[in-house]
């Protein structure tokens, strides 16, 4: 599992095609989040390969959610969503079809309309609530911010410990594997 800008940001242009063309960044994040944590609860496996992060107004993407801020630039993300504007993006191209979406599986999609049909309707700070309320893998870092374990997610979602422990361990062992080849490339 190797984090790809490209996808990420295809998946942020499925949402904000969705939504019009544009939407608060909290939301983007909170809707991208969503839909990695149901391609976990479905597969065992996040759909964006990016960390979780607990932060002050719930989960996120650590490396999308720098790449949404800015923090970091990226061609890739350019390419499908234009910078944050007083805290809103937006699509930088028009997206005629889904089919454009070429890092996106079958799967990848219907997870993503999954997510924009159960939520995609709450403004920013309704999600935030539901966030802090209703997933428990979120702990409020304060001021900071706290690395997620996938672990907690997987127990979170239902699993046992075990399970909970090997699906944890399985990630890791991907997002590792996917660091060296990366060096390798």
């Amino acid at each position: 599992m190797i984090f790809s800008e490209q996808k990420v940001a295809q998946m942020a242009a499925y949402f904000l095609s969705r939504r019009g063309g544009e939407m608060a960044y909290l939301k983007l994040m909170k809707l991208l989040y969503l839909a990695d944590r149901e391609s976990m609860d479905r597969y065992n496996s996040t759909m964006s390969c990016d960390s979780h992060v607990s932060m002050p107004h719930g989960p996120v993407l650590s490396t999308t959610l720098n790449l949404i801020t800015g923090q970091i630039e990226s061609p890739e993300w350019r390419s499908w969503v234009s910078p944050d504007a007083r805290y809103e993006v937006s699509l930088s191209r028009p997206l005629h079809s889904f089919d454009e979406l070429d890092e996106l599986s079958e799967a990848d999609l219907d997870i993503l309309e999954q997510v924009w049909q159960r939520f995609g309707r709450m403004e920013r700070w309704q999600l935030v609530d539901y966030t802090h309320n209703n997933l428990p893998e979120w702990v409020d870092p304060g001021r900071s911010s706290r690395l997620i374990n996938p672990r907690a997610t997987f127990v979170a979602l239902g699993r046992t410990e075990e399970q909970a422990e090997a699906a944890a361990r399985e990630i890791n062992e991907r997002k590792q594997l996917g660091r060296v080849v990366s060096e390798l490339i």
